[in-house]
């Protein structure tokens, strides 16, 4: 009798350890698309984030539905990298079915992609707002239908020509830009934590303008 109690009490003991809290689990999602043709290009900064602190954290993206995804603790949080498959356009199918699957509340939701307005390596964490003319963007907002979700816009600036706006986002860095790359990647891979571990206000105050 007590064998049979210690046993039902070993494996409750393990169920309870594997659950863990919704509220402790965070969906970075690095917006880009796939293919090597777009490898280094401006508009899959969100995948070479991810690629970055996937590195820095020694875990590794494995194909999955929808998308690649890969996964890392820190502090206590589980940071779960998702980078689309479905293409920068239908980005936010795999938004959406990520967030359910791993019942994530979307206030815990956080999307990186670049963005035209800013300078180059700028970075701007915002609660929530428009599509500001971002295809990846506005695709989530239409599934999730909503706005209100975390993202960090990098900077990419807008050194082209009228009508060149295509062949800028989808070119590859400039030797410039790929130095100072390097430590703007560094920056991106704190932020995501901070994100996870101090909140959206306190790392909005801490990374902007940065």
């Amino acid at each position: 009798m007590q064998l049979a109690r210690f046993i039902k009490l070993l494996f409750k003991t393990k169920k309870e350890k594997s659950t863990v809290d919704p509220m402790k689990k965070f969906l970075i999602v690095g917006l880009g698309n796939i293919g090597e043709k777009y490898n280094n290009t401006r508009h899959n900064i969100g995948f070479e984030i991810l690629d970055e602190i996937a590195s820095k954290e020694e875990t590794s993206f494995t194909p999955e539905k929808l998308g690649s995804i890969a996964s890392f603790r820190f502090k206590g949080r589980t940071f779960i990298l998702l980078k689309p498959s479905t293409f920068m356009n239908l980005s936010g199918k795999a938004v959406k079915y990520w967030l359910t699957k791993e019942k994530i509340p979307i206030e815990n939701l956080l999307v990186i992609c670049d963005d035209l307005n800013l300078p180059f390596g700028s970075i701007r964490v915002k609660a929530k707002g428009s599509d500001g003319g971002h295809n990846g963007l506005k695709d989530i907002n239409t599934i999730l239908q909503t706005q209100k979700y975390a993202r960090f816009r990098f900077g990419v600036g807008s050194e082209f020509s009228k009508g060149r706006q295509s062949d800028f986002v989808l070119g590859e860095w400039n030797t410039e830009e790929k130095n100072q790359l390097v430590e703007r990647l560094e920056t991106g891979c704190k932020l995501i934590k901070s994100f996870g571990t101090a909140g959206l206000n306190n790392t909005m105050n801490a990374f902007n303008g940065k």
